[in-house]
């Protein structure tokens, strides 16, 4: 084995894997080796390289290296191939912000070629950096074999999937209020509109409307959008709603309104009164005069603007109501207006803005304002004209453009449109047929979407992107849709290489129907049509791989944020369903969102979080990775990000599983050097038979550990194996490697070492090959070293080999029971000194577990010296509780009962603690009890234990589940005397690890202290300094000459007080007290463990400075020794 050292830098250390793994190519080989293999279909969501990979993107990253290495250790062929998303507005809004470009006008002026260009230009600006970071966080996927949505080949298959749609009748052109984006310059899908609420203050505005015939009675209407004052054409109540005509007192004004939001106008009742009330019904179609004169026209034609709509849309929780109708703006606005008449089918509603948000010269004094920046120039107008009857402000949560961060407004805009609709509920049935870790995100957020699902908008009026292949006559009576380069050029006689805009905008196709020529429509596709389309197109199917592709679908696993469900999870959803039938995916793993670690989004404005590349090369990848796998945000929940976190893991698992294996290899080269020969585990097929209980408890644990993994990771529930996975790390580094340092140090002889070491051996190389999915750079570290010590050598990479199957021998439930009964006994006893405040180094008289189970006090009995030992007691007691020992109590969970029982819980609390013994009892057998007329859990109703008579002065109780324990807690002075001489060997094994020395450093330790207390107890027990670090001798027997290592001068409770201490350590030595200095001093160059092996095959002689000295004579191996034989060394 190559030498482990005591200190790492798991960093560094990863360095040097990455080096390795170029070296032989270990992610290439990997794949190669697993050719033939049945296929694993993994579909890898395309990120923007137009921004720096963040937390989000390493988390999401993470879980599907962990499942996709998990697969391939599983006896698959797993392609890992990486995608870029290349088109849509993220790289627009890059390229426009840095070009100053103002709208669609500037582009357009521009080129569309010369603009696409420099999108094409930006496209992959980080990629570098992307590859860098995925390489450093150890995530094996091919990206350089990648796939981009600007590629022909990609955007080929994205035609013939809309095509596909096309030709089912899925497609239709319509006028639709949707989310649009004022910066962008486009429409926007319902669920982009979903992707970014924020709290946002804004107008609160309520305009008078006089009505035609009576001119001194005014409506009331509300809105939040002043902006859309200018384009109102008409007014909707709800017939069912009660209306009233009522007096302003002051004013003497008249004004309707809805009954029930009268009072939320005034502050008292008695500054209006009703003078009339009626239904919503009969209000319809009352005129009013408009508040602007710009769409007059349209109140003059049959059904005209200006009146009242009803509709039952309009409810009582705020505004007037009564609401304003701007058909370009609003859904139910347009709904209502189509259904009156006032708005004419095909007919573009009064629309007096352009594509960026500005008002146009169809409202005069307002033309060129941004529609934002217009509402105070509107309400001052309004106020002046005395139509404004309030103003205020609202703050509520609003949408956001996701790219721009700028408020959405809802216009009409022409689009095509999905039938979503149409085959909803053929996706519900699709969804039923995948599985999603956490379950609730799908049954419950992605199902209500689905439920709610509307058409699909898919067009953008954008120029960077996969154009939409429809070319259409003027009056859109023909259309024909494209489905692949060869259509086009069958139907256009233009062969094209690129599928961009500028390179077949020009293009024509003849009409079939004497209509001319037909063009192709301007709009791009929505950049989530073109990800949704990505399981086909990434393949360029169906035009290559069908064979592949069709074997490999629906894929077997893919994953992404939360924020996916209603982005790429639903178009891949929407998608599939509608060209197969089936879902895109069987198993998903929707991970929550990383924020900072003030539980606000990260943002590099605020820098509110660290760089994930510092904290790699600050902690390690392994840990990263660990952190956020570890963490709540592989169930969907948000993860407060924090770097003391990342810390942690390594202080918790790294560390100590480095120091275990590092303990593990100081083992083999002990074992080696005293018996001279090489280590050779005596494990077969990774078992080590073994008597000894922790030996075989810590095999059955690892064995349990890989069928557990294995049975979890196949349902993907990384958040269940990885705390397993991190657990068993804790016990096997906290509880058989240290419950087992003097069995793997050899002192029980070399046969039960060789059994101990080959234990660990099997289960740390096993370890190695079951961590490599989640940890991979820590699994490689250790399995290449232990590798040496398999006789045929083993593969180059612990990547390379599959995950372990567990050992039908080692499998033993009842032994992991019994150890954990013993773990469970421990940790409670030390929870009893804590409460006491009496440290573990002092020594306790006794601990009694009391249960009513023979088996599971048969179980501590056989871990008795264990428990001794770990709670530093004199001896364990067991008694059987037959009745009569013990006596139980019950208290009311009421957090539980009350969030089941409500009110209803009155009462109980006093009914449950008035229960009997057998009751309680009978309920501990039941797992319930009846109280009253509510049958309570026994988690409902928590049963503690007690003595049923008093215990005596000093022993102190503790319940758990079945058990009552009870620990002496009384020390006497024999007892305190020992604990103090534990505390002695505490502080020299610190003293130890601080000057750097490790376990088999020889040493000699002297104490100096005025305390005589103190010097009688050290004295007095030599024998139990000895089994610790060595014998501790007064410190006015160290020698001149010592060759010291560390001293250090403290303060140590002896009785009730603190008292001074020095502690020196000097390295181990030869001494000859009688002979002359330069003896010593040669004799001090010397080493002790060589030299003593030349004295012994010397007759007990050595020759220094031409004097000869006898072992044991005038010649000792340590200051104790030349003490023992009346002598001294030389002071």
């Amino acid at each position: 084995m190559e030498e482990v050292n005591d200190k790492v830098s798991f960093p560094e250390e990863e360095n040097k894997i990455l080096e390795y793994w170029d070296e032989i190519k270990a992610f290439e080989t990997s794949v190669k080796k697993s050719e033939g293999r049945p296929v694993f279909t993994f579909y890898d969501g395309p990120p923007f390289a137009t921004g720096m990979p963040h937390y989000g993107h390493i988390l999401a990253g993470t879980i599907k290296d962990t499942v996709t290495r998990f697969a391939h250790q599983t006896g698959h062929y797993v392609e890992r191939r990486w995608g870029w998303d290349c088109h849509g507005l993220p790289v627009e809004y890059e390229i426009e912000q840095s070009l100053g470009i103002k709208g669609r006008d500037d582009i357009l002026a521009m080129g569309i070629d010369k603009y696409n260009a420099e999108c094409r230009a930006i496209v992959m600006r980080y990629s570098h950096d992307w590859k860098r970071v995925v390489r450093r966080l150890a995530r094996w996927i091919d990206m350089e074999n990648d796939y981009k949505t600007l590629q022909p080949s990609y955007m080929e298959s994205v035609w013939w999937v809309f095509n596909e749609l096309f030709k089912k009748g899925l497609v239709y052109r319509g006028f639709k209020v949707m989310p649009y984006s004022t910066a962008c310059g486009t429409g926007l899908s319902n669920f982009e509109a979903n992707l970014n609420y924020k709290e946002v203050s804004d107008p609160s505005v309520t305009v008078t409307l006089p009505l035609v015939d009576e001119p001194e009675v005014q409506f009331l209407a509300w809105t939040t959008t002043p902006w859309t004052l200018p384009s109102n054409l008409g007014l909707c109540v709800n017939p069912n709603m009660d209306y009233a005509r009522f007096r302003e007192v002051a004013s003497g004004k008249v004004y309707i309104a809805a009954v029930s939001r009268i009072p939320t106008l005034y502050k008292k009742p008695e500054e209006y009164e009703i003078l009339k009330t009626m239904k919503g019904t009969e209000l319809a179609g009352i005129k009013y005069i408009p508040l602007f004169p710009y769409f007059k026209e349209l109140g003059e034609r049959e059904n005209g603007a200006f009146r009242v709509l009803v509709d039952d849309y309009v409810t009582e929780d705020s505004g007037t109501g009564v609401v304003h109708q701007a058909p370009a703006f609003g859904e139910d606005d347009l709904r209502v207006c189509l259904k009156a008449g006032v708005v004419r089918k095909g007919e573009q509603p009064a629309c007096p803005i352009d594509a960026n948000g500005r008002f146009t010269d169809q409202v005069g004094e307002f033309a060129g304002l941004y529609i934002k920046d217009a509402d105070k120039k509107i309400q001052a107008d309004l106020k002046k004209r005395e139509r404004l009857f309030s103003a205020g402000s609202i703050v509520h949560s609003y949408p956001f453009c996701w790219r721009s961060e700028t408020p959405l407004i809802y216009r009409t805009i022409p689009s095509w449109f999905v039938k979503v609709e149409e085959i909803k509920a053929k996706i519900i049935e699709c969804n039923t047929q995948t599985s999603w870790v956490p379950a609730f995100v799908q049954e419950k957020r992605f199902a209500n979407w689905l439920a709610d699902a509307r058409d699909w908008a898919v067009s953008r009026d954008r120029f960077w992107g996969t154009p939409m292949p429809l070319w259409c006559s003027e009056d859109f009576e023909e259309v024909v849709c494209i489905g692949s380069v060869e259509q086009l050029f069958e139907l256009s006689g233009v062969r094209v290489e690129d599928l961009h805009r500028e390179s077949i905008d020009h293009i024509t196709i003849p009409s079939k129907q004497g209509k001319g020529v037909l063009k192709r429509v301007e709009q791009v596709f929505d950049c989530w049509f073109e990800s949704g389309s990505m399981p086909y197109a990434q393949q360029h199917y169906p035009f290559e791989n069908k064979e592949k592709f069709e074997g490999g679908f629906p894929a077997d696993f893919i994953a992404e944020g939360l924020d996916q469900t209603r982005g790429w999870f639903y178009t891949l959803m929407v998608l599939s369903t509608a060209l197969f039938d089936k879902p895109a995916f069987k198993n998903l793993i929707c991970n929550g969102l990383v924020l900072a670690e003030d539980g606000k989004k990260m943002s590099k404005r605020l820098k509110n979080y660290p760089d994930p590349e510092v904290v790699v090369s600050e902690h390690g990848a392994d840990a990263l990775r660990l952190y956020l796998i570890n963490s709540p945000a592989v169930r969907a929940e948000p993860l407060k990000f924090s770097e003391a976190g990342v810390k942690q893991v390594v202080k918790d698992v790294f560390l100590p599983w480095y120091n275990a294996y590092r303990f593990f290899y100081q083992a083999v080269m002990r074992y080696q050097k005293a018996t001279g020969t090489q280590f050779v585990s005596i494990g077969k097929d990774h078992f080590v038979a073994s008597s000894n209980i922790f030996d075989q408890w810590v095999q059955a644990s690892c064995a349990s550990l890989l069928q557990f993994v294995t049975a979890e990771m196949h349902a993907y529930k990384l958040y269940t194996v990885v705390p397993r996975l991190v657990r068993f790390i804790e016990e096997l580094t906290n509880w058989y490697v240290r419950l087992n340092r003097s069995r793997l140090k050899g002192e029980g002889g070399p046969e039960d070492a060789v059994t101990a070491i080959s234990v660990l051996f099997e289960v740390l190389l096993t370890l190695s090959k079951a961590m490599g999915p989640f940890t991979p750079f820590f699994a490689e570290l250790l399995y290449r070293n232990l590798r040496r010590l398999l006789p045929e050598g083993g593969e180059d990479s612990v990547h390379y080999c599959m995950f372990p199957e567990p050992s039908l021998n080692a499998m033993d439930p009842r032994m992991e029971t019994k150890i954990a009964r013993m773990q469970k006994v421990i940790l409670q006893g030390r929870l009893v000194r804590d409460k006491v405040n009496v440290p573990l180094r002092v020594p306790l008289p006794w601990v009694e577990i009391i249960h009513s189970d023979s088996e599971y006090l048969a179980d501590i009995n056989e871990c008795r010296a264990y428990i001794e030992s770990e709670l530093n007691v004199r001896e364990v007691r067991t008694r059987v509780d037959a009745g009569g020992v013990v006596k139980l109590s019950a208290v009311a969970d009421m957090k539980l009962l009350g969030q089941r029982l409500g009110k209803a819980v009155k009462g109980l609390p006093a009914l449950i603690k008035a229960l009997d013994d057998e009751t309680l009892r009978a309920a501990l057998k039941d797992g319930f009890l009846q109280v009253g007329e509510h049958k309570l859990t026994t988690d409902e109703v928590k049963i503690g234990r007690e003595l049923a008579v008093a215990p005596e002065k000093g022993v102190r109780t503790e319940s758990y589940e079945e058990v009552l324990l009870l620990v002496n807690t009384e020390v006497p002075p024999e007892l305190a005397a020992d604990g103090i001489v534990r505390d002695l060997n505490g502080r020299v094994m610190k003293l130890r690890k601080k000057a750097g020395m490790n376990v088999l450093d020889k040493v000699e330790i002297f104490l100096g202290s005025p305390c005589k207390q103190l010097h009688t107890i050290v004295s007095e027990r030599q024998d139990i300094l000895r089994e610790g670090n060595g014998a501790v001798l007064p410190i006015e027997h160290l020698p001149s000459y010592a060759s010291i290592v560390i001293r250090e001068k403290d303060k140590m409770r002896v009785g009730a007080k603190d008292e001074a201490v020095e502690i020196v350590i000097a390295r181990a030595q030869l001494h000859a007290p009688t002979a002359p200095q330069n003896v010593q001093t040669a004799l001090a160059q010397l080493d002790l463990a060589t030299t003593l092996s030349t004295i012994e095959a010397n007759g007990g002689k050595l020759v220094v400075e031409a004097i000869e000295l006898s072992l044991g004579v005038d010649l000792f191996a340590s200051v104790e020794d030349a003490l023992a034989k009346g002598g001294a060394a030389a002071q």
